[in-house]
């Protein structure tokens, strides 16, 4: 299941499609949270290593500007999947813990936790995560919040 969400590739209709409403919604000075999503998902499902980190960027901005907490919930989740398909899996892993402290029994959160754990093993990840996972999530946050601000 998650081998199967992580190489999913947005179709470049969709991308393209959701791209153009945003840009369009962006003109005009008011980008509905449902257009930034719509767009932030292509991106992250996109090939293209820049694209998914633009997506993961968005993904946080409406993380942060939500006021329904299951929209935030869900923004938690696509941007663990989104720095996992970048292979930034201590950033991965704290959203989705933050997202198990918060509903601890989401199977899908669960099993999310389970392949970025698994894909560090792999790749002798471990020991960097557990040093210096909440310093990197912190200075990722913060240069997040200061590529959004240059927008």
């Amino acid at each position: 299941m998650m081998d199967q969400m992580m190489n999913d590739v947005v179709d470049s209709y969709d991308l393209k499609k959701f791209e153009t409403m945003y840009n369009d919604q962006l003109r005009r000075g008011q980008v509905s949270e449902k257009a930034q999503f719509e767009y932030a998902w292509c991106l992250v499902r996109s090939k293209y290593l820049d694209d998914m980190k633009k997506g993961v960027a968005l993904m946080d901005d409406l993380f942060k500007n939500a006021t329904d907490d299951t929209a935030r919930r869900d923004y938690l989740f696509y941007m663990s999947i989104g720095y996992t398909r970048i292979k930034e899996y201590p950033q991965a892993l704290t959203y989705v813990k933050a997202l198990l402290r918060i509903e601890p029994g989401n199977h899908q959160a669960l099993q999310l936790q389970e392949y970025i754990n698994k894909k560090m093993k792999k790749e002798g990840l471990m020991g960097i995560a557990i040093v210096g996972g909440a310093a990197l999530a912190l200075g990722s946050l913060v240069g997040l919040g200061v590529a959004l601000a240059k927008k």
